[in-house]
């Protein structure tokens, strides 16, 4: 048998979603792959405890990989920029300072930016192609642009590059309706971004796939 592959989508800050996802309805194993389509922060209450909780994981020697969102690299970018503050506040940034307990971005701990800065933005597997948003279908490479691979997500892809793969990413919420759809018809891009940190009826669901099966594990 082989070894279970998850991807997990966009947590925002869900903390007790995202701990039943991987304790109670994955049961992650050391053997298991486990890979993280960024967005850990932002929005939701609980930014901290989500990033000690992934950092614990590979601690402790469990197979995590772990991709950049386009809020880690906005939170980035206004560390690195405060011109690029109010950007990042306006789109969660205030709710992930709370959860760390400071006023301001420069008093972060820098283990949690060593932790951000190593972040990939794309991550390759057999026929598999993990990325939080998606690719620049009409570039010769299209893994060089890292503003599609952050902020742009596709349906479809005919780069001869990325036609051929299965594409798993997050970035844009979806109806829980959407990815079984996608699983459903065989798609080639598979969204499971559910809306975790949205009440909305039609969102606010953690979603992970196991991509060898395409089964697909829910949390509230």
């Amino acid at each position: 048998m082989n070894n279970r592959i998850f991807a997990i989508g966009d947590i925002h800050g869900c903390f007790n979603s995202m701990k039943e996802l991987i304790e109670d309805k994955i049961q992650l194993k050391k053997n298991d792959k486990l890979i993280f389509l960024g967005d850990y922060i932002d929005r939701g209450p609980d930014s901290k405890k989500v990033l000690d909780y992934i950092t614990e994981l590979q601690n402790n020697e469990y197979d995590v990989v772990t991709l950049l969102g386009n809020h880690e690299a906005m939170l980035i970018d206004a560390y690195n920029d405060e011109g690029s503050i109010s950007k990042w506040i306006q789109n969660g940034g205030s709710e992930t300072l709370k959860s760390f307990n400071i006023d301001a971005l420069k008093d972060i701990e820098p283990k949690y930016l060593n932790f951000f800065n190593k972040l990939k933005l794309y991550y390759e597997l057999d026929e598999f192609l993990f990325v939080h948003a998606g690719f620049n279908d009409k570039l010769e490479n299209p893994f060089s642009d890292n503003y599609y691979m952050l902020w742009k997500s596709k349906e479809q892809y005919f780069n001869p590059l990325l036609k051929d793969r299965t594409i798993i990413h997050g970035h844009s919420p979806v109806t829980l309706s959407i990815c079984p759809e996608q699983i459903k018809n065989n798609s080639k891009v598979i969204n499971i971004d559910g809306g975790c940190v949205y009440s909305n009826k039609h969102l606010g669901k953690l979603i992970a796939i196991e991509v060898n099966t395409r089964s697909l594990f829910i949390a509230e």
